[in-house]
């Protein structure tokens, strides 16, 4: 398989759109030819798609159980589709995988956008073959049809259009895929290859079974898509492909920590979140004027930032030379990424609240981070950036580009709570309760002295930097989860700061 899905998570559209998947009863040479015709061609740019012999459909969804297919037949079937192939101009690539699946055995062919495209398939195997000719076969919706004018127009013009990440890199070597980087992403996506496997599988086989690798058997090399995600230094061949972060500590801007991550690229963006969920996120708890009920938010929306981050990832432009950048301000975090999105959409789309673009930039990628449900690709991303912060109830981003569409800007505004609490409640009707305010985890601008706990971790900190969590709960005789908790009031009042990462870092005490 090019990827090692999961077959139940692909026939409940789970991990690719239900336009990439063409359900086939029983085995029928011609349409299946027609249809890998059409996902090689790929005209949406959308990484080709699955055939699925064996399992009934009923307006593109299956229907299950499936149907399956004599276990026989799969070894003949397997051989037929070899000659199929070649009957294909230029000459198809496609990889097949017979599945046991609720008892019966399916076979799931995999057919990737084809380099060397458009592609074309004769319109008949019988013996009126040759006098039918051949035809341009492409994907409408859940339906494979012969191309009309328009989309054979279309097709001309995406010759020699590779997306990038599915390119071949010419100046890398195969060797320069990394095993132990390919076990963990097999492991995630619940691959029953075991270590042993994977471990001695020539990298030949194992980057094609990935379709991460391409070129004749002579000439292999990595593909751009596996060089970013399963290489020790993507920036060996992608200059600045790395996620720089900068968390400023202050208003001004004097202090601030930044760091620079480096190495596989869902690894990197698995660290930045990682960085904002720990040191960046604080939750409020706002004790409300008669009611039992506190008010509780947090200063940004963490699956906001996530699917921010996410996107930025996958439609980041990795042959430009700048960076992903991550700015953690006072009131804002920006994320600013190189290239902007993808024409036609423009800086007054992104003002809309929901955006539909079929173009994507790197396919590849957006499969493999779907795989590892990092992000779903299915023009869902800003739906579901407006419903967490609508959840949180924070101020909406701001999404832009310029006219050239040569940047995208993200900026996630903090929660007006952390800003002033009695205007945020008299906003949405609701007074402050003064009384009770020594439950109140409090903004930076609260002048309300800490407590005798706070002074003492304070002091603790004074006295070693790189004192622990653990450390501090022991001296003090409570839990770690309390020690959390008033750590996080220090940071929110600007007590306290921390630079750098969980392991390497310290606490730095601001305000003396």
């Amino acid at each position: 398989m090019a990827l090692p899905i999961n077959i139940e998570e692909l026939l409940k559209g789970k991990t690719v759109e239900w336009e990439r998947l063409d359900f086939k009863r029983g085995w029928n040479p011609e349409d299946v030819i027609h249809s890998a015709c059409a996902f090689a061609n790929d005209i949406h740019n959308w990484g080709g798609g699955y055939i699925i012999v064996g399992v009934d459909e009923q307006n593109g969804v299956p229907v299950l159980p499936p149907v399956g297919i004599d276990i026989h037949a799969l070894d003949g079937i397997q051989k037929e589709l070899v000659n199929l192939c070649i009957k294909v101009q230029p000459t198809l690539n496609v990889l097949a995988e017979p599945v046991e699946f609720m008892d019966k055995m399916i076979l799931v062919i995999y057919v990737p956008g084809g380099e060397l495209r458009p592609y074309k398939a004769p319109k008949s195997l019988g013996k009126e073959a040759q006098k039918a000719g051949k035809l341009y076969y492409v994907r409408k919706g859940s339906v494979t049809k012969i191309a009309d004018q328009e989309e054979e127009r279309m097709l001309m013009g995406l010759c020699n259009k590779v997306p990038f990440d599915d390119r071949i890199n010419q100046t890398a070597n195969i060797e320069e895929l990394d095993r132990m980087y390919i076990e963990d992403f097999l492991k995630r996506v619940g691959s029953k290859m075991t270590h042993e496997e994977i471990m001695q599988m020539p990298m030949s086989e194992l980057g094609w079974n990935l379709q991460i690798i391409a070129g004749s058997t002579e000439d292999l090399h990595p593909k751009n898509v596996g060089l970013l995600l399963f290489s020790k230094n993507p920036e060996k061949y992608f200059p600045y492909a790395r996620i720089e972060l900068v968390h400023f500590l202050d208003e001004v801007g004097d202090r601030f920590t930044e760091k620079i991550l480096h190495g596989p690229i869902h690894l990197q963006l698995e660290a930045a979140l990682t960085y904002i969920r720990e040191q960046v996120l604080l939750e409020k708890v706002i004790k409300v004027l008669g009611d039992e009920k506190a008010v509780r938010c947090y200063n940004y929306p963490y699956e906001a930032l996530e699917e921010i981050l996410a996107n930025a990832v996958f439609h980041k432009s990795w042959d430009n030379h700048n960076p992903i950048e991550v700015r953690i301000n006072y009131n804002s975090i920006e994320v600013l990424n190189f290239e902007g999105p993808m024409f036609p959409i423009t800086d007054a789309d992104l003002k809309k609240p929901r955006i539909i673009s079929r173009n994507y930039r790197n396919r590849r990628i957006g499969d493999f981070l779907k795989e590892m449900h990092m992000t779903e690709g299915r023009s869902t991303g800003f739906p579901k950036i407006y419903r967490a912060v609508k959840r949180n109830d924070s101020p909406m981003p701001i999404f832009e580009t310029d006219e050239r569409n040569a940047h995208f800007l993200a900026t996630i505004p903090i929660h007006q709570a952390f800003v002033d609490e009695k205007a945020y409640l008299a906003s949405i009707g609701k007074e402050l309760d003064e009384g009770n305010q020594k439950e109140c985890n409090c903004t930076k601008d609260c002048t309300k002295e800490i407590t005798e706990r706070q002074s003492i971790i304070l002091g603790l900190f004074r006295l070693s930097a790189t004192v622990t969590i653990p450390e501090i709960a022991r001296k003090l005789k409570v839990s770690e989860r309390t020690v959390k908790t008033e750590i996080s009031v220090l940071q929110a009042k600007g007590f306290l700061a921390r630079e750098g990462g969980r392991k390497d870092g310290r606490w730095v005490i601001i305000k003396k």
